[in-house]
Parts: C-alpha cells; sequence; structure tokens
C-alpha cells in the first residue's frame, strides 16, 4: 500500500518496498524526514539532504542518468582498479 503523505513524499508498505524483478531483487531506498514541531523547514531539508548523501541516493542517480554500454562500464571499473 502507497500512501502519499505531506509534500508529496511516498511512503511504501514494507511489501512494496522490496520485489522481484526478472530474477532480481530490487530494493526500495526510502529516505523520511519527520518535521519536529518547532523546526524551520531549512533544517529539516538540511537534514534530508544529508541522509540522501549518506545512503547514496544522488551518487547512484546520476551514474544511472545515462545508459553506459557494458564495455564502458568494465573500462570504468578496470581504471579504478588501477588507480587503488
Amino acid at each position: 500500500m502507497a500512501v502519499v503523505g505531506p509534500v508529496g513524499a511516498v511512503i511504501l508498505s514494507p511489501e512494496l518496498q522490496s520485489h522481484r524483478t526478472e530474477g532480481r531483487v530490487i530494493q526500495g531506498t526510502l529516505s523520511e524526514v519527520i518535521v519536529g514541531d518547532g523546526e524551520s523547514f531549512e533544517a529539516a531539508l538540511r537534514r534530508f539532504n544529508k541522509k540522501i548523501q549518506q545512503a547514496g541516493i544522488l551518487a547512484e542517480a546520476r551514474r544511472r542518468e545515462f545508459y553506459e554500454r557494458p564495455a564502458a562500464r568494465r573500462k570504468r571499473k578496470e581504471a579504478k582498479r588501477r588507480k587503488r
């Protein structure tokens, strides 16, 4: 069951957060910040941004923004491995 919370935040029930697609399990990443009484919107937004950053959601979105050919993916991973 999906519920739309305040400011359009979607809250998914546990059975919808993880589902099987073509043999792969896809985990739903849900970052949620509850705004306390007397807390400013800016403070809640800072907490939300910090949570998103720690979860790596933005980095993942940037990485998946464009299709990466498998050969390019292998080349990138090999360069990263050599860099270490």
